[in-house]
């Protein structure tokens, strides 16, 4: 029982050995090409028709660069300095931080609530100009001051003197309406009397 098994399977495959037929390869080969076309897959015609497809996508990618490159000239813009002033699209102090914006909207509603609550009369008009004229000046001012917040850059003195006008424009409107209020009342202490 000692047998090699690697001897008998070398006896079996010897034993097994078969010899192919003369000119079974020429045969094969006769089969082989019945079955398969000589001619090749791509042809000289259909080469021809994709460099053409390629010349023409080139040329109308080359088309289409050229004319989104073109040079145009460009126009000067001429920047009217009253109207960067009046312009919105700057930087304002309620842009810088969310504290200042609440600062300024403060104020400025105040000051517009001040101005909706004034009572213009015949007898008054001349004090409500003249404070008028004042606020109008410190508004110019203000407008001036954010320029200069724009072109410069923001800093404290700046910022601070963007408050201080805001706040005397407001004490401004408040002196007035209690110079209002008193005149109102010596009218109507000399009408009773």
């Amino acid at each position: 029982m000692g047998q090699d098994l690697r001897e008998i399977f070398k006896r079996e495959r010897a034993k097994q050995k078969h010899n192919l037929k003369d000119g079974h390869m020429a045969r094969f080969e006769d089969k082989l090409n019945q079955t398969m076309p000589a001619t090749p897959k791509y042809t000289a015609k259909f080469r021809y028709k994709v460099a053409a497809s390629v010349l023409l996508m080139l040329s109308i990618s080359l088309l289409i660069y050229v004319a989104k490159t073109k040079n145009t000239p460009v126009q000067p813009t001429i920047v009217d300095a009253e109207k960067v002033t009046k312009s919105k699209d700057g930087i304002t102090l309620g842009a810088l931080s969310p504290d200042l914006k609440k600062i300024e909207d403060y104020y400025k509603v105040n000051i517009n609530l001040e101005l909706a609550q004034l009572q213009v009369s015949n007898d008054n008009k001349t004090l409500v100009d003249s404070y008028m004229e004042r606020l109008a000046e410190l508004h110019k001012e203000y407008q001036e001051l954010n320029t200069e917040l724009n072109t410069i850059g923001p800093n404290d003195q700046l910022i601070s003197a963007l408050i201080n006008n805001l706040q005397l424009r407001l004490q401004l409107l408040q002196k007035l309406r209690k110079k209002l209020n008193e005149l109102k009342s010596t009218q109507n202490e000399t009408i009773n009397v």
